[in-house]
């Protein structure tokens, strides 16, 4: 890990791993110039990759000027001077004027990573990370722009950030300020996006990238199920093991905007920040605005290097939680088992069984408060419904610690009911415009984060709720976009209300982990419509999906850890047919797909068939065996039921190699075929490793899909129970058992001898 700058040829070089990212600073006004990012190149001189002609960069008053910006891969490209393609900043003067150019001024180079305030962002200490800062000004303008990379140590990764300073004497209007840019080399590559709605979230779409700006992005308020702040750049050669990939994510979770633009000459800009639309941030002389950050991976080794480096950094530099290392305890929600029809003697009959079966905490979901028996009422009003629950929430919780459990309960601070004694009380509180009827979702408004008086209001009840008990977990949702977006306090600025909405969620979040700092916070929007880099800030997991089928989780799951630790995902078993899409899947299949997760239940463990219930002590064996290898193992995707159509394997390999899951699902079965050969990637080569089947048992005369038969194992006779070097199973790989029925599926371990 090292930051270096050339004194001779200008040249920043960021090296960390076997990544290089590069730039240099033009000699006479001093465009600061994007040269290189990919695998570390020799000590060379770099320059001419930027292919500037003849003398160099042309002067202020040169004919061609126009041409050059127009071409120059420029690394933080401005506003209405000469570079026609997108800017990555941009300005707007009290005369309507959006011309801006920075230049460089200075530079510094700092050991560790100062946080940002206000925002979700990385952390490193003097020993693990290093940040250049630059200092860019566009004197015409009176405009400063502080360009901060930082790396960290043995990651192939960046990470970028914007500061803009208004150094005039008059207010301006921000109206871009992308986290990163980038104008890259890159002929032939393909675009990654992780795509979808509710219930179908984060599903790959690959395409080619074609002249002209191809983007992702999200006006919704939040991250959204639609799309995802993240972006792949693929080499037409890459795959999941081989070739170069980058990727681009965003710490955020508001609006957003991540785009490539080819230009024409082959070029490719890539950018990813806040939206612009909707983003018109007033800046008074002095003040300054500071992005989120951007985190953008190099990997050489395909799709699975680049997951690599985001789980090592998201560990290691993100996520702050005392129980990100901690094994998670199991547990059951009542929501797919009562919805809103519970009360304090359903509750405890629900835990009382859980608990006989070796489950540990009671999640109460929607429905405890106000008079919440529909989602027609009461949000807002975060006050115990003791009709349901007869002494409160202190009783319950007695309760459940009477008989081993814990208990967790269900908040959606964000939001109002228009029937709500809240809402009656400040009906100004809600997003509105005035003279328009608001536009409600789920029949519920959005409450104004961006005012204090409202987050101190709801933070004061959802504390009063945790003093009142022994909660050991909140899940905090979100369950609608943003709409009508406007406010009512005299002070605020229209144009930056999405943004400082987003910050009103994050300090209450913040507030909330800082007073209970044991509290395992899980954060949800409806499922995954808020599953992004900012929120794992505050909570070491989010629920995935409110599709807990296993199959339709299979493909979610897959694209959610394309990016993210499996330990982040939220993933339950509920019943079947899943209420979602009807689906029939065998219990032992839907533990296996939700070992890939937190791990827990949805539903109502006393109307589950005795046949299901009767596996889930030796699923809780198995997550408790396996929870430390899938909490901190290194993933591999071996092949995607999204792509083939046919099956699903990915294993998790412990970071020494001694052992590794392989979690093999058959999705359909078909007739008259050869077994599948499945590589396995990641383990020593060296090293014979063990081969045996974790789960399920073998069963002969079991018709319910939970258990092997004798004759599913013939294909695996050669090395079941004997030892093959890690050399011979990433090569030969291993043969899958043929399953008789869709929808089954197995649990391989491999131990080093």
């Amino acid at each position: 890990m090292k930051i270096g700058y050339d004194e001779k040829t200008h040249i920043f070089r960021l090296e960390s791993g076997d990544m290089t990212y590069a730039m240099f600073v033009t000699d006479g006004q001093g465009f600061l110039g994007h040269l290189y990012f990919g695998r570390t190149p020799g000590e060379d001189d770099l320059r001419y990759l930027a292919r500037v002609r003849g003398d160099g960069v042309p002067g202020a008053e040169a004919r061609d000027r126009c041409s050059f910006l127009d071409s120059f891969p420029q690394e933080i490209p401005g506003n209405g001077v000469g570079d026609l393609r997108s800017p990555a900043v941009s300005v707007t003067d009290r005369e309507g004027r959006a011309v801006l150019q920075p230049f460089y001024r200075s530079h510094r180079i700092i050991s560790g990573k100062e946080r940002l305030a206000g925002l979700p962002s990385t952390f490193g200490s003097k020993k693990d990370a290093m940040t250049l800062e630059i200092t860019m000004a566009d004197d015409a303008a009176k405009m400063t722009v502080i360009l901060r990379y930082t790396i960290f140590d043995g990651i192939p990764a960046v990470v970028r950030s914007t500061e803009v300073i208004n150094d005039g004497a008059e207010p301006v209007t921000l109206d871009r300020a992308f986290s990163c840019s980038m104008d890259m080399d890159l002929p032939d590559a393909r675009m990654l996006s992780l795509n979808g709605s509710w219930g179908r979230e984060k599903r790959k779409q690959l395409q080619p990238i074609g002249f002209g700006t191809q983007s992702v992005s999200s006006l919704r308020g939040i991250s959204s199920h639609q799309a995802h702040p993240f972006i792949g750049i693929l080499a037409e050669n890459a795959r999941q093991e081989t070739g170069e990939v980058y990727g681009v994510n965003l710490i955020y979770s508001g609006n957003f905007l991540a785009q490539t633009e080819r230009d024409q000459f082959g070029l490719v800009r890539v950018q990813a920040g806040i939206h612009p639309k909707g983003f018109a941030w007033k800046l008074a002389p002095g003040e300054h605005f500071q992005s989120p950050e951007a985190v953008i991976v190099y990997s050489s080794e395909g799709l699975t290097g680049m997951t690599h480096a985001f789980h090592k950094l998201y560990r290691g530099h993100l996520m702050r939680s005392p129980w990100l290392h901690r094994e998670r305890p199991v547990l059951i929600n009542n929501w797919e088992a009562t919805f809103f029809d519970f009360d304090l003697e359903k509750l405890l009959t629900i835990a009382r069984r859980a608990k006989k079966e070796g489950i540990e905490l009671l999640v109460m979901d929607d429905g405890w408060f106000g008079r919440r028996d529909d989602d027609n009422t009461s949000l807002g009003d975060w006050t115990v419904n003791e009709k349901k629950l007869p002494g409160g929430m202190k009783r319950l919780s007695d309760e459940l610690a009477a008989i081993g459990m814990k208990l967790g309960v269900w908040f959606e601070p964000e939001m109002i009911s228009p029937d709500s004694d809240l809402y009656r009380a400040h009906p100004d509180w809600a997003f509105s415009v005035d003279g328009r009827t608001p536009c409600r979702a789920r029949n519920q408004l959005v409450l104004d984060l961006t005012r204090k008086e409202v987050r101190d209001a709801i933070f004061d009840q959802i504390a009063a709720v945790l003093d009142s008990a022994d909660i050991a977990y909140v899940k905090w949702d979100m369950n609608r976009p943003l709409t009508d977006v406007a406010t009512h306090a005299a002070d605020a600025q229209a144009g930056g209300l999405f943004h400082r909405f987003i910050l009103g969620t994050y300090e209450l979040q913040e507030r909330l982990i800082t007073r209970y700092p044991e509290l395992l916070l899980e954060n949800c929007s409806s499922g995954g419509g808020r599953f992004d880099p900012g929120m794992l800030f505050y909570s070491p997991q989010i629920w995935t999906s409110d599709n807990t089928d296993a199959i339709d989780r299979l493909t979610i799951q897959e694209g959610t850890s394309m990016l993210y630790p499996l330990s982040t995902m939220g993933a339950h078993i509920s019943v079947s047919p899943s209420q979602a899409v009807g689906r029939l899947v065998p219990m032992m299949t839907r533990g296996h797909v939700a070992l890939a997760g937190t791990f827990g239940y949805e539903l109502d463990i006393n109307e589950l068939p005795e046949a299901d219930a009767a596996l889930i002590p030796a699923q809780i064996v198995l997550y408790h065996r396996f929870g430390e290898l899938m909490r901190e193992g290194d993933y591999y995707r071996i092949a995607s039921w999204q792509d083939n159509h046919v099956c699903d394997c990915y294993c998790v390999v412990s970071g020494d190699k001694s052992r590794a899951l392989v979690t093999w699902v058959q999705v359909l079965c078909e007739p008259n075929v050869h077994c599948m050969r499945m590589r396995i990637p990641g383990l020593d080569p060296d090293r014979r490793y063990r081969i045996t089947i974790a789960s399920p048992e073998v069963r002969e005369d079991d018709h319910t899909g939970n258990f092997l038969h004798e004759g599913e194992l013939s294909s695996m006779r050669g090395f079941l129970n004997a030892t093959l070097t890690g050399c011979t199973l990433a090569g030969a790989g291993l043969l899958m058992p043929m399953l008789r029925g869709d929808f089954r599926s197995v649990l391989i371990e491999l131990q080093a001898e």
